[in-house]
């Protein structure tokens, strides 16, 4: 159960979170013709994904939460599995040039802090200082969110046919 005192944060960043899922999706369509169709980078693609992903997860997250007596903690597990699985997905999808490792190590161990927190709430309820570190989670997601959603809109992605040239 989420003390009282962390429910301002929950609503601000849920509301935050599907305000920015609402912005991806005009980074997106600006630049559709390197994330859709037939000349889509998979770069771009992985960037678009990545990004959403991050994003749901901190409005799932931030959502559940403020829901009344409910124990955030496998939800905490099981999007963090989801996410998890996901990110290693779409990275494996990419070149070996595109990897972001650096983004790929952050968004693994953010996912991993979450299922242990996680997993710490179903055995541990009332452990407050977990939904401290959850805080600090939603806020890594926006941030990886937010920096894979600049890289998609600054065009810093290339088409598939000027890779190999």
């Amino acid at each position: 159960m989420v003390p009282s005192s962390y429910l301002t944060f929950m609503i601000t960043s849920a509301g935050a979170a599907g305000a920015m899922i609402g912005l991806l999706f005009v980074a997106i369509s600006l630049r559709s013709s390197i994330v859709f169709g037939t000349n889509a980078s998979a770069k771009a693609c992985a960037l678009a994904a990545s990004g959403f992903t991050g994003l749901v997860n901190a409005f799932s997250l931030s959502l559940l939460a403020i829901i009344p007596k409910t124990n955030v903690g496998a939800p905490m597990v099981v999007l963090a599995m989801l996410c998890f699985y996901n990110t290693l997905r779409l990275h494996q999808t990419m070149t070996r040039v595109d990897l972001q490792y650096r983004v790929l190590i952050v968004s693994a161990l953010t996912y991993v802090a979450q299922f242990l927190g996680g997993v710490t709430l179903l055995v541990r309820p009332h452990s407050t200082w977990i939904i401290n570190g959850l805080c600090y989670v939603i806020c890594l997601s926006f941030a990886i969110s937010l920096t894979r959603a600049w890289s998609l809109l600054q065009g810093e992605i290339e088409t598939e046919s000027s890779d190999e040239l």
